[in-house]
């Protein structure tokens, strides 16, 4: 295998993802396990990073570690304090946050960014994100609105290589508590599975039904996930999908609803391929077009703060 030359994690609300990563960011390892802020294993984030990347620290000591996401919140490992719009490159890596956290263990926690105001908002994570995507993409730098799919799923506009203005939807937490906790999620969990085609058709009827009526609130259309199946309209097994469009729908009704963004700022999709498909489908319902998604973001943002921090090993 190549040298490794930095430890990258990207620890969110469900999921920890680590990166080895080699030469010019190149990703040597990806690992994945179901360790996020809110179920982590024996021993903490210690027993976490140990158990999800000890083979690697073993086999390359001294081996840089930086980290993003939920491990620099308020209940993570190391508070690491938010960055305020408008944020860029320069400032993330001036707030980064080096803790030792265990003997021979020194961790860098990027910084969250804020937006401050009458309804602030902020995001841990996916800054990192915006910064892998503008490596990869600088021609976005200019200007570019980044649709970042996930629990919370985050609409973030770029100016001049700076991160303007953010805006956080619940849609994924919104639809894994239906899901398990409500009355809208029954019918499916004992449905058999049907063809993969109506299951499409039925997220596209969620995202229709938002679209086509800008005057009804979000609480009654998802009252219909249920109506629908009563009424023989809807099969059981397709309602999670159909109530996937609608949660889908509201957010895009209401990102869109916002101020226009200035001519030429490109809509672009970033984060995990299936879910990004599902959220081009629903944009093109509604009549927009949006760059390919891009993929690989997280560790190529990793990677730039850390090298422009001077962390990663052979520098």
């Amino acid at each position: 295998m190549p040298q490794a030359h930095l430890l990258a994690l990207d620890c969110g609300t469900s999921v920890l993802r680590a990166y080895l990563l080699g030469e010019g960011g190149a990703v040597l390892e990806e690992r994945r396990e179901p360790w996020g802020i809110m179920h982590l294993p024996e021993g903490g984030f210690i027993g976490a990073l140990q158990a999800i990347a000890g083979d690697w620290r073993a086999a390359t000591p001294g081996l840089g570690v930086i980290a993003c996401g939920m491990v620099g919140s308020a209940q993570g490992w190391f508070e690491a304090p938010y960055v305020p719009c408008p944020a860029g490159r320069d400032a993330l890596v001036s707030g980064l946050l080096a803790r030792d956290a265990a003997p021979g263990l020194r961790i860098h926690i990027v910084p969250g960014v804020t937006r401050d105001g009458d309804r602030p908002d902020v995001m841990r994570g996916e800054e990192t994100q915006v910064v892998g995507v503008l490596a990869r993409a600088p021609e976005l730098a200019a200007q570019a609105r980044l649709v970042i799919p996930g629990t919370h799923s985050k609409w973030v506009q770029v100016r001049d290589g700076r991160i303007l203005d953010l805006h956080t939807y619940m849609t994924g937490e919104l639809f894994a508590l239906l899901r398990e906790h409500s009355i809208l999620g029954r019918p499916a969990r004992t449905a058999i599975a049907g063809p993969e085609e109506a299951a499409g058709q039925a997220f596209e009827r969620g995202v229709a039904a938002v679209r086509e009526r800008p005057g009804t609130g979000a609480t009654e259309l998802l009252f219909s996930t249920r109506t629908l199946v009563l009424k023989g309209q809807l099969k059981a097994i397709d309602s999670l999908e159909y109530l996937s469009g609608l949660l889908v729908g509201e957010e895009l009704r209401c990102a869109l609803a916002g101020p226009a963004p200035p001519n030429g700022s490109p809509l672009v999709l970033v984060g995990d391929a299936a879910l990004c498909q599902r959220y081009l489908r629903a944009i093109a319902l509604f009549g927009l077009d949006a760059m390919p998604p891009i993929e690989g973001a997280s560790p190529a943002g990793l990677w730039q703060l850390a090298h422009q921090a001077g962390l990663c090993a052979g520098r």
